[in-house]
Order: structure tokens, then C-alpha cells, then sequence
């Protein structure tokens, strides 16, 4: 009677404690998830920007806040506390960068002026915000004068870059003169300028192939020619720095003195050299099969005689690629670039049992011999690793120009 009292009491106990570490657990979820919320709340109104002195960021947060929560507290304090002190350190950064020897220091005083401008149109276009900050500051005719200024300060800078006449700083004043008509709209005679410094600062490269002395390859080895030459093009168009000519384009286009030259020419190639070989194999397979009652198993084995063809044709050879700085008659780049190429075919004849082959051997029974291929596409094929690797090459020496 007393063991039966006891197991009951136990027993009893056993859910209440249960129940009591699940409320615990709740609690400590429900406290993390109330903590979380906060420190979301706390970080959507900016005030932990605001605590770092990231301005900008603070008040926009908050301003974004109030969007969806005019009533949020954190973000009202946010904005009357954060709007004061951006403008004030908005003026203290613009007189430090106007009273620098910075050439391009009106850059930088447009980048800060359109800033705050972008913040006064937050505030005018949130109900919320704008009781607070009833009347935002914009920089209206202080940002015209000082994109005026920026404008002058690229082109003056895009004049001194011209008077070099060089490619580097022909392209340096392209890019100057670029950035004058950005700030305002054909800015004296920028985009004059940006023309004539285009037309100085490109490089023009004549890509000549030496074609191969035999006349069966001709085609293959132009079709190769013009592969490389569409690349290029389409990798450097017209609107970049580097322009690619084929000897009869620079030719129609009087091109007497381009700035490098790139050379190609096939040397030392084989095509279609043939290798034919022949094996034979005496196939045996034993395969266990179970009699007709099932009681016991046999042995079986099947034998066949096989003949394998294969038929190997090889091609390789090698291009040379020079680019030449025409002014000096420099070799910048002097690269052999080898490739190969083998065609296969592999076919086979049995007699015999068909049950000695397996699934390979079976399928190269099904296989006949095969025409060689015309000598012209076997040219094209070795030619393929050539093609990836100038292309590469000629890319990456060229990138640096455009």
C-alpha cells in the first residue's frame, strides 16, 4: 500500500516539473524575441548611427521610419537631435574641402551639396518629418556655381593633358574632358575636345597573317585569320581606344604609321598523318546458368575470336605571334603557340559467341570504318587551342590600352 502511494506521488509530480521548465523556456524565448524586436526598432530609426556620428545615415533611417510609424519616438528624436548636427558637420566638411589645394575640390563640394539636398527632399515628402523640420536646407544657387566650378576644373585639367601629346594623356583629357560635359552639358567646346583627344589617344594595330605556302591550306588558314580578326572587333569596338585594321583596311584608310603591328604565320604543321593498327583478342566468358528443375546450377562458356581497327589520324603544328611597336621597330611580344589534333575511329569484327563480348566490346561491332576527313578540316580542328590561347594573349596585351 505504501509503494502504490508513493509510485502515485512520483507520478504526479513528473508533469508539474515538466510544466514549469516549458514556462521557464517561454519566458527566455518571449525575452530574446522582445530584445531582438528593440534592437531592430532601435536600428531602422538610426539611432545607432547616430551614436557613431554617421550623420547622414542616422536621419535618412529615421526619416524612412517615420514613413511607416509617424508616432515612433526613437526616430522623431533621431531627426531633431541628427538633422541640427548633419548640416552643422556638412559646413564644417565643405569649408575644410574648399579651402584645400584639392584640383578637383568642387567635385567633392557638389558630392556634399547634392547630399543634403537628397535628405531635404526626404523630410519635404514625409508628413512626419517635415513637422519637425519644417523647412530643410537646399543648396540651389551654390550647386549651380559649384558645378560651374567642377566643370572649369576638368576642363582646364583636360587643356593641360592635351598640350603632352601622348596616348596616356590624350586619354587622360578624353577622360577629364568627359567628366566637364557630365557637370554641364557641352561645357564650352568639350565635347569638341573629347573628339580630338579620342583621336590621339586610340591606338591602331594591323593584324597581318603571313599566309602558309601551301595552297590546299590557304582557306583554312584565312578562315583562322578572320576568326582572331572578328574577335578582336568585337572585343575592342570603334567607341574604345584600341582599333584593329586588316592590311587592306589600313591600306583603304592610308594608314602609313600605325602604332603596332601583329604578325601571324603558320610554321612546321602536319596534316592527316595517318596510323592504322589492328589487335586481335580471344574472348572466353563462363556464365552460370540454373537448370530447368532449379536444383542445381551449370556452367556454361562462351568463346569468340576478335579483331579491333583503329584508325588515327594526327595533325599539329605551331603559330607565331609578334607584336611589333611600329615608332621603334620593337618586339613587344614574340609567343609560339602550339596545337593537335587526332581523330579516331575504332570499329571491330568477331566470330564466335556473341555472349563472350560485353556491352563496349558489342558496341564496337556495331561500328564500320569511316572515310578519313578532308585535310582542310583537320587544319581548322588543330587550330581550335591555338585560336583560345592568342585570343587570350592578344586580349589581355591589348586590354590595358582601351
Amino acid at each position: 500500500m505504501y509503494s502504490y502511494r508513493k509510485k502515485l506521488i512520483v507520478k504526479s509530480q513528473k508533469p508539474i516539473f515538466v510544466l514549469v521548465i516549458k514556462f521557464l523556456l517561454m519566458k527566455i524565448r518571449f525575452s530574446v524575441y522582445f530584445m531582438l524586436l528593440i534592437l531592430l526598432v532601435s536600428c531602422s530609426t538610426g539611432k545607432k548611427a547616430l551614436q557613431k556620428g554617421d550623420y547622414f545615415s542616422a536621419v535618412s533611417k529615421a526619416v524612412e521610419r517615420l514613413k511607416t510609424a509617424p508616432e515612433n519616438k526613437n526616430a522623431i528624436k533621431v531627426v531633431e537631435e541628427g538633422y541640427p548636427m548633419t548640416l552643422e558637420w556638412s559646413q564644417e566638411e565643405m569649408d575644410l574641402i574648399l579651402s584645400s589645394n584639392s584640383a578637383f575640390k568642387w567635385e567633392q563640394a557638389v558630392g556634399l551639396m547634392k547630399q543634403v539636398n537628397q535628405l531635404s527632399d526626404a523630410i519635404r515628402s514625409t508628413p512626419a518629418a517635415r513637422k519637425i523640420i519644417s523647412n530643410p536646407k537646399t543648396y540651389s544657387s551654390e550647386l549651380n556655381m559649384a558645378v560651374e566650378k567642377a566643370a572649369e576644373a576638368r576642363y582646364n585639367a583636360g587643356l593641360a593633358e592635351l598640350e603632352v601629346k601622348t596616348h596616356e594623356s590624350a586619354r587622360n583629357a578624353y577622360d577629364h574632358f568627359a567628366k566637364a560635359n557630365q557637370y554641364v552639358v557641352n561645357y564650352k567646346n568639350s565635347r569638341e575636345l573629347m573628339a580630338t583627344a579620342k583621336e590621339i589617344a586610340t591606338l591602331r594595330v594591323v593584324l597581318q597573317a603571313i599566309p602558309v605556302n601551301t595552297q590546299r591550306y590557304r582557306l583554312s588558314s584565312e578562315f583562322f585569320y578572320n576568326q582572331v580578326f572578328e574577335y578582336l572587333n568585337n572585343q575592342f569596338r570603334t567607341s574604345g581606344f584600341v582599333n584593329f585594321y586588316s592590311p587592306f583596311q589600313a591600306e583603304k584608310e592610308k594608314l602609313a604609321n600605325p602604332d603596332f603591328i601583329v604578325d601571324m604565320e603558320f610554321f612546321d604543321f602536319s596534316v592527316g598523318n595517318v596510323i592504322r593498327t589492328e589487335k586481335e583478342e580471344n574472348l572466353e566468358r563462363k556464365v552460370k546458368i540454373e537448370t530447368r528443375d532449379s536444383t542445381r546450377t551449370e556452367t556454361k562458356t562462351y568463346k569468340a575470336k576478335m579483331k579491333i581497327f583503329s584508325d588515327q589520324v594526327l595533325s599539329g603544328g605551331s603559330l607565331r605571334v609578334r607584336i611589333i611597336d611600329h615608332a621603334n621597330d620593337k618586339i613587344m611580344s614574340d609567343e609560339i603557340v602550339p596545337g593537335s589534333f587526332t581523330w579516331v575511329n575504332e570499329y571491330a569484327m568477331f566470330v564466335g559467341d556473341k555472349e563472350a563480348l560485353d556491352n563496349k566490346q558489342l558496341e564496337l561491332t556495331k561500328r564500320k570504318a569511316l572515310p578519313l576527313p578532308p585535310e582542310q578540316d583537320l587544319f581548322i580542328e588543330f587550330t581550335k587551342p591555338i585560336y583560345s590561347q592568342v585570343t587570350q594573349n592578344l586580349n589581355r596585351f591589348f586590354r590595358r590600352f582601351n
